[in-house]
């Protein structure tokens, strides 16, 4: 079921603030798709969705390949029979304030903070789309 991005509903949201690990899907460049278990954040006012990350995992590799627009990614989650997809472009981000804010909503949500790692990156989302039964 397709959803209104300026319009989600509160039970959506909640559902994004649980306790739940995700699925990252990202194109490699045979056009293939990776399927990867991933922490993720999401911001329904600036639709963006937030994966942190070693700059040298296969995930980061997948979006870079894709070139500077970006690759078409999708973050799913479930729980028994709820479940929410955001769908949307990726990019890779290195900025330190960038991945340090994708930390602190990582450690809000999943009620840790990482270990620090200066190898870390954050993969940005510009959510486009959203689906589920949350």
């Amino acid at each position: 079921m397709a959803h209104d991005l300026s319009a989600l509903s509160p039970e959506y949201l909640a559902f994004w603030g649980e306790y739940l690990m995700s699925t990252l899907t990202t194109p490699r460049p045979d056009g293939t798709p990776h399927v990867v278990p991933v922490g993720v954040t999401y911001d329904a006012g600036q639709r963006i969705a937030r994966v942190i990350t070693r700059k040298d995992s296969t995930k980061v590799k997948n979006v870079l390949a894709a070139g500077p627009d970006g690759a078409r990614v999708a973050v799913c989650q479930v729980d028994r029979g709820r479940w929410a997809t955001l769908e949307g472009i990726a990019r890779v981000r290195t900025e330190a304030d960038a991945v340090a804010d994708a930390v602190a909503r990582y450690a809000e949500r999943y009620g840790r903070t990482p270990t620090p790692n200066p190898d870390r990156v954050m993969i940005e989302i510009a959510v486009t789309r959203a689906m589920g039964r949350a």
